[in-house]
Parts: C-alpha cells; sequence; structure tokens
C-alpha cells in the first residue's frame, strides 16, 4: 500500500544570540517570532521536517515539537512523535586561531561559525519513526581528508590539517513509512559569503555540498563520527533536504557548487515554486535579493506527486507571518 508523504524543510531563524535564549523562548510559548515561525509550518503542514537555524540544547528539539502541537494564528497543529536532533560544529571551539585576530576564542575560531556551542543547529521532526540506532552523522570529518578538496591551505597555514568540514553537519537519518525506509540526507552549508579573496566559505559551501554527492554515490572516503567508513548504499531511497546556501544562477556561491547536486545520478529536482515568485526560497534583502537555496530533492525511485514552496501572496493565509525567517518552507509530496 502506498501513501502520500510530505517532506519539507524550512530554515526557520531560531538562533538567538546567547546561549539558553531560545530554550527560554521555547518554554514560555509566547515570543511573537517563535509563534509566527511556528505557525508558517503548521499551514505547510510537513510529515517529515527538516529546521535549519534551531540553537541546539537537550530539549529544545522537544520543547519546538511541543509548540508546534498547539494551533497558531488559526493554523492547525501538527504532532510530530519522533525527533532528531544532534551536536553540530557551529561555535563548538576549537582552540585554534583560524580567523587570524591573534585570538582562539571569538566565534571565527569555532569549528563552524557561531557565538556558543549549538547556535544554528539542526532538528528532524517526523510523524514516522526515525531509526535512531541507525543515524549517521559526520560532523568531525576533516575537511582535508576529502580528496581533491578546495580547502585553501595557505590561508590556514598550520591549522588547515585540522580543520572539519561539515559548518554544522551531516546527518543521514533513516525514517521508516509502513515497511519502506527512506534516508533524509540533511545538512545546512555555510554562507558563501564573509571571507575574503581566499575565498575560504564559498570553497567550504562548495565541499561541503560535494560530500552529499559523494555519499550518495557511495564513495568510501566519508567517515562518521563512530569511525564508519563508507557512502549511501545504491540500492537505497533518500531525499537531500535542507538550506544549501547555493542558488544554480545567481549569487556568490562557487561556480558549479550546487549544479553538481542538482544534476547527481539518481537525484530527482521537482523545481518547487511559489505563484508569486517561481523557484526562489528566500529573500536575503535589497542588496543580495531573491535566490533559490533551499532544496528537497528524492531519489528517482520515488514519485512525486507534488512540490512548493510555501510563500502566500499579501491576503492569503500566511502572509502576515512569513518573514519570520527570510526562509521559506519548500515541500515536496512522495508516493512511498
Amino acid at each position: 500500500m502506498s501513501r502520500l508523504l510530505r517532506v519539507a524543510t524550512y530554515n526557520a531563524s531560531l538562533n538567538r544570540p546567547a546561549a539558553g535564549q531560545l530554550a527560554a523562548e521555547l518554554a514560555e510559548g509566547t515570543d511573537p517570532h517563535l509563534l509566527a515561525a511556528a505557525e508558517v509550518i503548521q499551514r505547510a503542514a510537513p510529515d517529515v521536517l527538516l529546521v535549519n537555524e534551531v540553537d541546539h540544547a537537550d530539549g529544545n528539539a522537544e520543547a519546538l515539537r511541543d509548540v508546534l502541537a498547539v494551533g497558531r494564528g488559526g493554523a492547525a497543529a501538527v504532532d510530530y512523535p519522533y525527533v532528531f536532533s544532534a551536536p553540530v560544529n557551529t561555535g563548538e571551539p576549537s582552540g585554534l586561531d583560524l580567523d587570524g585576530d591573534g585570538r582562539t576564542d571569538g566565534p571565527g575560531d569555532a569549528w563552524g561559525f557561531g557565538a556558543f556551542s549549538g547556535q544554528y543547529g539542526m532538528v528532524v521532526l517526523s510523524r514516522f519513526p526515525l531509526d535512531a540506532s541507525a543515524v549517521r552523522t559526520f560532523r568531525l570529518f576533516r575537511w582535508a581528508d576529502q580528496p581533491d578538496s578546495l580547502l585553501p591551505r595557505e590561508h590556514y597555514g598550520a591549522n588547515a590539517d585540522a580543520l572539519r568540514l561539515s559548518s554544522k553537519s551531516h546527518w543521514d537519518v533513516p525514517v521508516t513509512i509502513g515497511e519502506r525506509t527512506v534516508h533524509l540526507l540533511a545538512s545546512h552549508p555555510t554562507p558563501p559569503t564573509f571571507d575574503g579573496p581566499e575565498d575560504r566559505n564559498g570553497r567550504r559551501n562548495h565541499d561541503e555540498i560535494r560530500f552529499t554527492v559523494d555519499y550518495l554515490a557511495g564513495a568510501t572516503y566519508p567517515v562518521d563520527d563512530a569511525g564508519v567508513a563508507g557512502g549511501l548504499a545504491d540500492d537505497v531511497s533518500f531525499v537531500v533536504l535542507g538550506d544549501q546556501n547555493a542558488d544554480p544562477e545567481k549569487g556568490d556561491s562557487y561556480p558549479g557548487a550546487i549544479g553538481r547536486l542538482l544534476t547527481a545520478p539518481r537525484v530527482r529536482d521537482p523545481r518547487p515554486a511559489s505563484a508569486a515568485h517561481g523557484t526562489d526560497t528566500a529573500d536575503f534583502g535589497p542588496r543580495v535579493g531573491r535566490l533559490r537555496v533551499d532544496y528537497v530533492l528524492p531519489s528517482d525511485d520515488l514519485e512525486v506527486t507534488g512540490s512548493g514552496v510555501f510563500w502566500p501572496a499579501p491576503g492569503e493565509p500566511g502572509a502576515d507571518v512569513i518573514t519570520a525567517s527570510d526562509h521559506r518552507p519548500v515541500w515536496v509530496d512522495l508516493r512511498v
């Protein structure tokens, strides 16, 4: 028996400037920004959802689930019995001077840019069981261990070999739908900006995306945080999802960064779109403009029955809360 499954990704901008602030807001459940983001999720109503930029701390994922379990702004509540979250590199101290300012304790010295451990984390929420025992994470994988990487060694000098590739983490989270298992390949590569002529962030963004491409191809070099080597088996179903911070045609990403993923074998691009803004998924204001940076990309053995970007026009339900984030939810409906 097949069923329809809505898989979505949403960068909800639920990051805060100080450790513990988001946890307090989740506990109180009254912050207007938090409630607006919750309503956006409820109106998109996915069955499986990756939320980018949720500060990671014990209990935050479950607290977010509880907020979503109460309808907001006229939207229906959504219930996610299953959640997954794990540590990320953002804000995690490296003990090294990675930004060249003579100090080792700044946000630019963390393994991934951040003011405190867990800032800009990720959460998977699901109506269907997540196989926690089979999850693979790649937070500790070193950039130098990726063959033919774009690592700017001259810029980082003696610290180059220590750098971690993932600015947050790369996750392989299996979800069980009936008798079928679908692997959620979640990530949030660094923005390809906020650097200099060495293009360290653009190069890292490119190689973070390339890591997913290589993992899909069954490459042998990825080693997960449990020490197990190897990529994804070639006979499994998957969905790649997350804010990849790369547009195939516009923006400042390294040439070909997202194109390699969009054209990878077995990857299907449904090109989700909104009526108002086409395939764009984020609005970064007048200087940068609108870009397509958020993706839900299923394997070609999963039947796509619909897709979209939740970007309501003025006056439509949800239009008054959509600016809770500069990103919009992206969803794909699958028959599994």
